[in-house]
């Protein structure tokens, strides 16, 4: 198939007119005193040939899948590429196939031709993209509001770029702010760099904007914090782009991500950065299963697995409206038709072993899992039949169908746990590493362990967020309270990421960076909303039941070891006896069937805090395995 668009006619068109310009004039300006008769006849018999060979060569080379407007420097390099390519194809066959007899295409025709049809071309579509972008009448007057943009780098450049060419954005950019003091005075499309952001506060009071706008995708959390503290002393509204990690790769409209500033821009901890294209391989082509497809971290790793080329991603939700969102926004929005939506309780092992029949997945990711302590410790039975016992559930059914990666979603809340749901998730650990330690079953295992996430549903950040509407006050369980805290999208990628680099039950533990006060997190959330923390109150209602002041990502007994990926870490420590890990399952399982909550409660309890040990890992071998 031709790479072409058939909007792109004109231009073919233009580039033909171009291309028979460049062949006259080469002929006219090579001759003082006029082109001789029989090299007159050799441009009129071959204008054609030549002009048909090059349009043939651009198409190729890809010049017409792409408007002129939005024309770059690499487009620029590309076309002088193709330029070449077709001047040399051009020559060579006017040369050796020459419709003159005894005459021969002069080189220094075919050079100036060169020159001549690379500055058209190139300059036709810079002149193009001049004239799209030309200011309009009463440029010079505001339009919408006025914005103070911090940052000069390429995405602050974008954005000012596309507020000239979108005035239905509603913004006019009054000046920059840098901190390389070599940038300052420069121009960026017609606006100046004014300063610092030492210089913030006075450019704030003499520029008065009705907004700043942060455009560094790259920048760390105190960096926006120290700008959302200037801006909320001048009572100016600030918005930023997106950060590194939220932004799809390829070429966008930054302007039109502009949002307001969220609490996860400004808690001060670095996004982590992940190479997805690095695990591909193990998901590239192959039939992936994600249960709890619908859920917050289940719903992203759908969104960050279709960017990897899975041959089809089968979705496990039991929530109707949930899965019927997450399975629309992937064949809508993304354009990922093989996403099939599965109605299932991963707790139903009829029902499991129907799907693994049916669809045959190479790769699973149990996302699948109640969460909330709260409700967990109100319902226990459901805690423990929906983690532990459905998990060992979708494991069983894993194994039996030959899948080859299996990858378990983990919590913080498993180390020492002091919870029901706690507990629980400790036993689906278990489950992974004693099935991974098995030498009788090829399927690899891996859990990955990580704390908070920051919006998810249930989070403290939309319980925040609802109270602050409200006018408060907001409820904080403890002042000395801290989490660690991850986004949604940096927890999916690292997940992902270590399902390539583990197997044999590995547990790994994400680097959530330190642990943030839940206090400090309150008042930033008020701050950020326009208020004062002693306006809205922040109320200590005391710690729940089996609530820990300080969670932790590793317990007493387990050791930390290096991998392959600097934010990702492999816990080392004993494995559970496998079939005492059976007999107590399948206890539990009895005790939930029958309704008996006290008495399942206590069992899981005692588990916890009397777990049976088989083997320990040799140390030596963790390392190499977690680099594998």
């Amino acid at each position: 198939m031709i790479p072409i668009n058939r909007h792109r006619i004109w231009q073919i068109v233009a580039d033909g007119a171009l291309v028979a310009a460049a062949w006259w004039l080469a002929f006219e300006l090579r001759f003082d005193h006029g082109v001789p008769p029989y090299y007159d006849t050799l441009f009129k018999r071959t204008v054609l040939i030549v002009v048909g060979i090059k349009l043939l060569v651009f198409i190729l080379f890809g010049f017409y899948d792409r408007w002129w407007r939005y024309v770059s420097t690499r487009d620029m390099w590309s076309a002088v590429r193709g330029v070449t390519v077709a001047s040399l194809v051009a020559d060579v066959t006017v040369y050796f196939a020459s419709p003159v007899a005894d005459v021969r295409l002069p080189r220094s025709i075919a050079v100036m031709d060169w020159l001549l049809l690379l500055a058209l071309v190139a300059g036709s579509r810079l002149i193009a993209r001049s004239v799209f972008e030309r200011p309009t009448p009463g440029r010079l007057v505001a339009r919408g509001k006025e914005v103070l943009v911090v940052g000069a780098g390429e995405a602050a450049r974008d954005t000012i770029r596309e507020m000239h060419r979108n005035p239905q954005l509603g913004y006019t950019p009054i000046g920059l702010v840098d901190d390389d003091p070599r940038k300052k005075n420069i121009r960026i499309h017609g606006v100046r760099v004014l300063g610092t952001t030492a210089d913030l506060p006075h450019l704030l009071r003499d520029n008065k904007p009705d907004e700043v706008l942060i455009a560094v995708p790259s920048a760390s959390g105190e960096f926006r914090r120290a700008v959302v503290t200037t801006t909320r002393e001048q009572g100016v509204p600030v918005k930023t782009l997106p950060g590194l990690h939220e932004l799809i790769s390829g070429d966008i409209d930054l302007a039109l991500q502009i949002r307001p500033v969220q609490v996860e821009d400004v808690l001060g901890r670095d996004p982590v950065d992940v190479d997805l294209d690095s695990a591909a391989p193990y998901v590239e082509g192959k039939t992936v299963l994600v249960t709890g497809a619908g859920g917050s971290i289940g719903s992203e790793l759908c969104r960050q697995l279709t960017r990897l080329g899975p041959q089809r991603l089968i979705l496990v939700e039991q929530g109707e409206t949930a899965l019927f969102e997450i399975e629309r926004e992937l064949v809508d929005e993304r354009s990922f038709s093989a996403a099939v939506p599965v109605l299932a309780d991963v707790g139903n092992p009829t029902k499991m072993r129907q799907v693994f029949e049916r669809y045959e997945p190479s790769i699973v990711f149990h996302a699948a899992a109640y969460k909330h302590v709260p409700l967990m410790e109100a319902n226990p039975l459901e805690s423990v039949r929906n983690n532990a016992l459905a998990t060992k559930v979708v494991v069983d059914a894993a194994v039996a169908h030959g899948v080859e990666r299996f990858v378990l979603v983990s919590t913080d809340k498993a180390v020492n746990p002091k919870t029901v749901m706690g507990q629980s998730k400790a036993v689906c650990e278990w489950v992974v590493e004693a099935y991974g330690a098995r030498e009788d079953i090829s399927t690899r295992f891996v859990a990955v362990r990580f704390g908070n996430v920051l919006g998810s549903s249930g989070s403290v950040i939309p319980i925040f967020r609802r109270q602050i509407e409200k006018g408060g006050p907001v409820t904080v369980t403890h002042p000395e309270m801290t989490r660690f805290f991850m986004t949604i999208p940096e927890a999916a990628s690292l997940v992902i990421q270590s399902g390539s680099i583990g197997g044999e039950g590995h547990v790994f533990v994400l680097d959530m960076g330190d642990p943030v006060k839940i206090v400090e997190l309150a008042e930033q959330m008020i701050r950020l909303s326009g208020k004062d923390p002693g306006e809205i109150g922040i109320d200590f209602v005391g710690a729940r039941a089996g609530e820990k002041l300080h969670e932790e990502l590793w317990g007493e007994g387990e050791t930390v070891v290096a991998t392959a990926h600097p934010k990702i870490r492999r816990v080392s420590g004993p494995v559970v006896d496998a079939v005492w890990l059976q007999d107590e399952l399948a206890e539990l399982d009895r005790l939930v069937e029958a309704g008996e909550t006290l008495e399942a409660v206590s069992r899981l309890a005692t588990m916890s805090r009397e777990p049976r040990y088989a083997v320990v890992r040799d140390e030596d071998s963790v390392l190499e395995d977690t680099l594998h």
